[in-house]
């Protein structure tokens, strides 16, 4: 099987990346350059029409969506253990964070970068303030419930959310309330920055902020 992984540094693209370095698997990189709008020109467009990354391609057939492609590949391979088995008792929770993440962190912090977007550039502040409370407030949800129930997102072991999660605490990291001001997600986010593959995602990427 041949796989090609369209990325840029840091972005959405990360989490495919590290859980493709954690699973120690076999594949090609393809840099889409932001600077020059890269993922709006039509070939990449052709492979994925929304102009995002990552894009996956898998014996020639591109597939987008990071978290599909992070769900997708763990549970083609189970043997690491990251994603419930459907007949787990935790797969509905699993299901649930990964939702979680994708529709209620993952969309402000995007606005946090791309506040344009979302309400022109002229109101560049008015929405950085908006997101800056809302993604807080995420935080301290997160970290109660690590508190209650970590450490982490499904109890006694790691799982795809947290590498999601991770990524979405990275995004983070300049705004007015960063995760790791919450002691259970600081904890989480060096627990996990200390697996083996996050250092390689991190020389792979050319990556140094909040390594």
């Amino acid at each position: 099987m041949t796989t090609l992984l369209y990325y840029a540094p840091g972005s959405a693209s990360f989490l495919v990346h590290w859980l493709m370095l954690e699973f120690d698997m076999p594949y090609e990189l393809r840099l889409v350059d932001f600077a020059s709008r890269a993922q709006k020109s039509p070939e990449y467009l052709a492979l994925n029409p929304n102009g995002v990354v990552p894009t996956l391609v898998v014996d020639g057939k591109p597939q987008h969506e990071a978290a599909a492609l992070a769900l997708w590949l763990a549970e083609r391979h189970p043997q690491h253990g990251l994603a419930p088995r459907v007949d787990n008792p935790l797969r509905m929770d699993f299901l649930q964070w990964m939702f979680d993440l994708a529709n209620e962190v993952q969309p402000l912090l995007r606005q946090w970068w791309y506040p344009g977007e979302v309400a022109g550039e002229d109101n560049r502040d008015a929405v950085h303030a908006h997101v800056a409370q809302r993604v807080a407030a995420h935080w301290q949800r997160l970290d109660a419930h690590l508190t209650a129930h970590g450490p982490y997102l499904l109890g006694d072991a790691p799982s795809v959310p947290d590498f999601y999660l991770v990524m979405l605490m990275r995004w983070a990291r300049n705004t007015p309330t960063p995760a790791t001001d919450f002691p259970q997600l600081a904890a989480l986010a060096a627990r996990m920055k200390a697996r083996p593959s996050f250092a390689k995602l991190y020389a792979a990427e050319g990556l140094t902020e909040w390594a």
